[in-house]
């Protein structure tokens, strides 16, 4: 009688999805868990059981009149989850062999993302021994019967997924005190959490998932401003975008590869979405790398026509930079306005608007979305190819660890040619219904600051250097609204790190990614924090750590998931996408970096391979030698790299913007670290500022060939 009624509610309210097998019958002991996103997810979670169960409701919902009523038919117990002798009556029924079902969060969510995990609710299964049967709830936060505080809109009959995922038995979680069982016990219900809602979602292709908002939150919600044009709404951004794909039909043949020369800006992400509608693929060109990188990049990718913007080349002085592009066509945004005519805006007006869908091209999830292209910090840039499944698996991967809601709004400086600045900064809020302010350089370090007080952000991010100028300029009042600071593309300096908490009441969260995984890999959370490590990986991303020869610490990490790239574009064979390539086999990709990851899960990077020197026989990390040197001198920057050398393989090199810096402070500061005295710098080289790439990294490359200009057989150490 409960399930039909189950059933019937489920049916009057929602447009209800249901996925997994759900077994016909429970073993012994079964808790079964999910998310809470509205008051009617017990329905949902029970209209498909084939079996009873015995329900946990929280004491407040239990005093409310209407919900006191509908409970008398239901078999529960009610639930303080302040008060821990509340478990035991819990433990009784599980022990008995009812199924009990439990949202361990304890409260619908506030912000349309996962809540904190109650320690007493998820030491529950512990305790018993139970087997879990957890459930992914996706979409009930839109309907009417959820709480008015998310910033969401309401419908009478949202879009709702149901997924069950197999029975599983966790392990029994480790601790020497029972605080930390339960304390453990709580992350690892989290986790199972941040895992089913990551597979749960559902992937086609960008344009699709934008068109899904565009449905959702209304084509007059606002969702992009810029310095230079007004605040953007779903349906402009779509009128915007179904324009200039139809533009760019007449320019390419689907499936071509065209090159995207644009600022963070409106008409850029118009652009894109463009593009992805009827088959293009974006190659985001980088500008601030110079003639050589920018034909590398166009040669690569054997890109025939690049789109960019008069206004932009202006402003940036790119002018004699485009003139010298030979091989490819250039095309302004500015000339294409006056092509689309009277049966241009027809179509546009009298149909592709009112069936956005119908006007599309055919995407696969699989289909490349971007060629991005690596930071070339050390060698020639390589054209990485990612899929709309990686893309937006990524996106899900961080929206299931970091609540971002339609509440947020961020702050997009990082340059969209970067991995980065493209997945976090634009893409993100566009396809949660947040909000981004779209700033077209990282370089205003002024500004920035600024830019976040007069916009009410909430969300910022940056490179480790980037977030340490913002912080140099900027009013202690600047971030009083910033909710997220993440750091990423580098290793945040501890000094960064501690002004941010110190001044601003911020801790910055830090991630490791690259490129080729879309980027993220691996970040740190408010749920999930350990000073000196990127935190753990995302749901959906497998590792595995290999030994190398000669390195004692750590070993080379191995990745694989749904946000790996199809591929590289390479300059030896443009045009040929090569999947990735791993020691460990096929499908993994191999990053190039020497990490170790500690019993908790929490990941640390010792260094690059690459950025290891052979000194005296001894493997010493380049990251170690600079880690000494901000020990010594922890206001300025230095970098290092190495020249050969007959008698000790290699001397490492010191470049550092101090100019008092000597030997001797470095020596003191090695001991003082605990660091071997092999991994301090022979030869100390002051500049009077260090070369970097347009994101912001420092440029290695540059500085292996100053290190062998200056010191081509290993010049004197200075004292």
């Amino acid at each position: 009688m409960l399930r039909a009624l189950g059933r019937l509610v489920v049916k009057l309210f929602f447009r209800c999805e249901v996925e997994g097998e759900i077994p016909q019958s429970p073993p012994s002991k079964l808790l079964i868990i999910a998310n809470h996103q509205c008051f009617l997810d017990p329905a949902l979670v029970a209209a498909r059981l084939p079996f009873d169960c015995f329900w946990i409701v929280h004491t407040t919902i239990g005093a409310q009149w209407h919900f006191r009523l509908l409970l008398r038919f239901v078999p529960h117990v009610l639930v303080d989850t302040a008060n821990p002798l509340a478990m035991k009556e819990i433990v009784r029924h599980v022990d008995s062999g009812k199924p009990v079902v439990i949202f361990p969060e304890g409260r619908l969510t506030v912000t349309g993302s996962l809540m904190k995990v109650y320690d007493g609710l998820a030491f529950l299964q512990t305790k018993t021994g139970a087997s879990v049967l957890p459930v992914a709830i996706d979409g009930a936060v839109y309907s009417k019967f959820t709480r008015e505080n998310p910033k969401l809109p309401k419908l009478w009959r949202p879009r709702v997924r149901v997924r069950y995922f197999p029975i599983r038995a966790l392990p029994q979680p480790e601790g020497k005190s029972g605080r930390e069982r339960r304390r453990a016990a709580s992350n690892q219900i989290r986790r199972l959490l941040e895992e089913i809602w990551f597979h749960s979602r559902k992937q086609t292709s960008l344009f699709e998932t934008f068109l899904d908002c565009v449905e959702l939150h209304g084509r007059n919600w606002i969702v992009a401003d810029d310095i230079r044009f007004q605040p953007q709404t779903y349906g402009m951004l779509l009128k915007g975008a179904l324009a200039l794909g139809r533009l760019v039909t007449r320019l390419s043949a689907e499936g071509e590869i065209v090159g995207v020369l644009m600022p963070n800006a409106a008409p850029t992400l118009m652009l894109l979405f463009g593009m992805f509608s009827v088959r293009r693929v974006p190659a985001m060109i980088n500008y601030t790398s110079g003639v050589d990188g920018m034909r590398s990049a166009i040669e690569t990718a054997r890109i025939k026509t690049c789109i960019s913007s008069r206004a932009f080349v202006e402003k940036a002085k790119l002018g004699p930079k485009i003139e010298r592009l030979t091989g490819t066509r250039i095309v302004y945004l500015e000339d294409l306005r006056p092509t689309f005519g009277l049966a241009d805006k027809l179509w546009l007006m009298l149909w592709a608007l009112r069936r956005p869908r119908s006007a599309m091209t055919a995407t696969r999830p699989e289909d490349p979305a971007f060629v991005l292209f690596t930071s070339g910090s050390e060698g020639k840039p390589k054209g990485v190819v990612v899929s709309h499944k990686a893309i937006l698996s990524n996106i899900d991967q961080v929206r299931s660890v970091y609540e971002f809601s339609a509440n947020d709004k961020f702050l997009a400086a990082l340059p969209l040619f970067h991995s980065f600045g493209l997945t976090v900064g634009a893409l993100t809020p566009l396809v949660t219904g947040a909000r981004v302010f779209l700033y077209p350089s990282p370089l205003h370090y002024r500004m920035i600051p600024e830019m976040a007080y007069d916009q009410d952000c909430t969300v910022l991010f940056g490179t480790g250097t980037f977030l340490a100028k913002y912080a140099r300029f900027a009013h202690d009042l600047d971030f009083h609204s910033v909710r997220y600071v993440l750091a990423g593309a580098e290793k945040l300096p501890e000094g960064v790190r501690q002004t941010y908490q110190e001044r601003f009441g911020i801790r910055v969260q830090e991630g490791y990614g690259v490129t080729e995984c879309s980027p993220a890999i691996t970040v740190t959370t408010p749920a999930f924090y350990r000073a000196g490590t990127v935190g753990k990986f995302l749901p959906g991303v497998e590792y595995r750590v290999t030994p190398v020869a000669g390195i004692e610490r750590g070993g080379m990490l191995h990745v694989r998931g749904p946000n790996l790239m199809l591929g590289y574009l390479r300059h030896d064979k443009p045009g040929e996408i090569q999947p990735p390539a791993s020691t460990v086999g096929p499908g993994w990709y191999e990053t190039g970096d020497i990490v170790e990851v500690d019993s908790d899960g929490y990941l640390k990077i010792v260094g690059r391979v690459k950025r290891f020197a052979k000194v005296a026989g001894e493997m010493v990390s380049l990251e170690v030698v600079e880690q000494i040197a901000s020990i010594a001198s922890p206001a300025r920057v230095h970098a290092s790299s190495t020249v050969s050398n007959a008698q000790r393989g290699e001397v490492i090199v010191l470049f550092t913007e101090d100019r008092e810096l000597r030997r001797d402070a470095l020596l003191a500061a090695a001991r003082g670290g605990g660091f071997p005295e092999v991994a301090v710098a022979r030869s100390i080289l002051p500049v009077d500022k260090l070369p970097r790439l347009g994101s912001g990294k420092i440029d290695y490359v540059t500085l292996a060939e100053m290190a062998a200009r200056a010191l081509p057989e290993s010049g004197p150490v200075r004292a």
